[in-house]
């Protein structure tokens, strides 16, 4: 059975976010409210709860990953950024976006895709992230609450409970959240290519 914190989406309980790092410290796997949706994470470096996440999902491990950031100081240890990316990710963090970017040597190279070496960098607009990713003191492996046989990621915290209690160490309450993707783009080549156009402005990049 998963642990089910309700933490408030505006001003999270210090304590329970305490609590929500511990647990991702010990290999918990958690549903956690992002600016985009419901996100599913473990900590970077644990093998055992990505492979958990890998099955929950039912993906493989060629999947475009995602790590979490809490800010921009933690872009340059996991991604090889000129000063014109860095700048362009700097003016549009926190927001929904996925900046796909070269790995450096820091990510795991299970979490990389296997062809380009990539990883997608991501600052999310959310209050209860943000607080998670600050006490936790690293980037979150990460990706898209999707589940098999769904097209939209997961909006319903109380129906996350009902699907998954049973395969996930956390599932945390943040309200209810509409689905809306993230705009990925791609820098990893030195130029600008949108992969997706989702919710965040694509102008500051056209």
């Amino acid at each position: 059975m998963s642990q089910f914190f309700y933490i408030h989406p505006d001003n999270p309980q210090v304590r329970l976010i305490k609590q929500a790092c511990e647990l991702i410290h010990k290999g918990a796997v958690v549903v956690y409210p992002t600016d985009s949706g419901y996100s599913i994470g473990c900590h970077m470096n644990d093998k055992d709860a990505l492979e958990q996440i890998c099955r929950i999902r039912n993906i493989g491990k060629d999947h475009n990953f995602t790590l979490m950031c809490r800010d921009m100081s933690e872009l340059s240890e996991y991604a090889r950024v000129d000063n014109t990316a860095f700048r362009m990710i700097k003016n549009n963090t926190p927001g929904p976006y996925t900046f796909i970017l070269k790995a450096t040597k820091e990510v795991p190279k299970r979490l990389q895709n296997p062809k380009r070496k990539t990883i997608g960098i991501r600052v999310p607009d959310n209050k209860i992230a943000l607080a998670l990713l600050e006490e936790l003191g690293e980037p979150m492996m990460s990706t898209t609450l999707i589940l098999p046989g769904e097209i939209v990621a997961e909006s319903d915290p109380d129906d996350i409970r009902d699907k998954l209690e049973r395969q996930v160490g956390l599932i945390i309450h943040g309200g209810s959240i509409g689905e809306h993707p993230t705009t990925v783009i791609d820098l990893s080549e030195g130029e600008i290519t949108i992969i997706r156009h989702g919710s965040g402005d694509i102008s500051p990049f056209v």
